[in-house]
C-alpha cells in the first residue's frame, strides 16, 4: 500500500481541522445527544471543537493528509497536564449556547476517567465522511504510533463508537470499561503499549 503523506499542522488551519471533525463525527450517538438539533449540530460541534483544535495548536500536536480529508489531534501528557483552554467556560458557552450543560457534562466525565500516566492523547481522528474506510485513519495512526514508539510511550484515547473501537484495537488498543453519557451512548478508553 503506497503511504499517505502526513504534514503537522499550523494554527492558520485551526477551523478546518474543526469543521473536518465536526462533519466526521455529524452522526454519532454521542454527538446526537450532545446537540439533538441535527440542523444545528455541525456548527456547534465545529465552534466547539475550534476551542480544543486551538489549544491542541499551542500545546499538542496536529496531523493531517495532504489533502487534509482527515485529521488527527494529540496531546503529549507528562506529569502535570496542559493548562485548560484560556478563557474555557466564556468560549464553550459561546459555541454550544444551550447545550452547554451538556458538553460540560461531557468535559466532567472525561476529566473523571483520564489517565495520570504519562502518555499521548489521542483527542481526536476524523475521516471526511466520503473518504472513511479508505486508510486514512489508519495511515495518521501509524505516522504517530512511530513516534511513540521510537519514545516509548504509550497512547491513549476514549473511542465513541464500536466502529472506531474495532480500528483502534487493529492498531493495538486495548479496550477498558466503557463510560457513558445519560442515554447510555459509551466511550471505550483504550491504551496502546509501545512496541519496540
Amino acid at each position: 500500500m503506497t503511504e499517505v503523506p502526513i504534514e503537522r499542522l499550523g494554527p492558520a488551519e485551526t477551523r478546518a481541522v474543526a469543521e473536518r471533525i465536526a462533519g466526521a463525527f455529524h452522526h454519532l450517538d454521542v454527538t446526537r445527544w450532545l446537540v439533538p438539533d441535527e440542523s444545528k449540530r455541525e456548527a456547534v460541534l465545529a465552534d466547539n471543537f475550534e476551542i480544543l483544535v486551538d489549544h491542541a495548536m499551542r500545546h499538542g500536536i496536529v496531523h493531517g493528509t495532504a489533502d487534509r480529508s482527515a485529521v488527527a489531534v494529540w496531546f503529549p501528557q507528562a506529569g502535570e497536564p496542559a493548562p485548560p483552554p484560556a478563557d474555557y467556560d466564556a468560549r464553550l458557552a459561546a459555541a454550544c449556547g444551550e447545550w452547554t450543560p451538556r458538553f460540560q457534562h461531557l468535559d466532567e466525565l472525561f476529566e473523571a476517567n483520564h489517565p495520570h500516566a504519562d502518555h499521548h492523547h489521542l483527542a481526536f481522528l476524523a475521516v471526511a465522511p466520503q473518504r472513511q474506510g479508505s486508510g486514512l485513519g489508519s495511515a495518521l495512526l501509524r505516522h504517530h504510533h512511530a513516534v511513540l514508539d521510537a519514545e516509548g510511550v504509550r497512547g491513549y484515547l476514549e473511542a465513541s463508537s464500536e466502529r472506531s473501537r474495532d480500528l483502534y484495537a487493529r492498531h493495538g488498543y486495548q479496550a477498558a470499561e466503557p463510560f457513558r453519557l445519560p442515554d447510555g451512548s459509551a466511550f471505550h478508553p483504550m491504551w496502546r503499549d509501545p512496541r519496540g
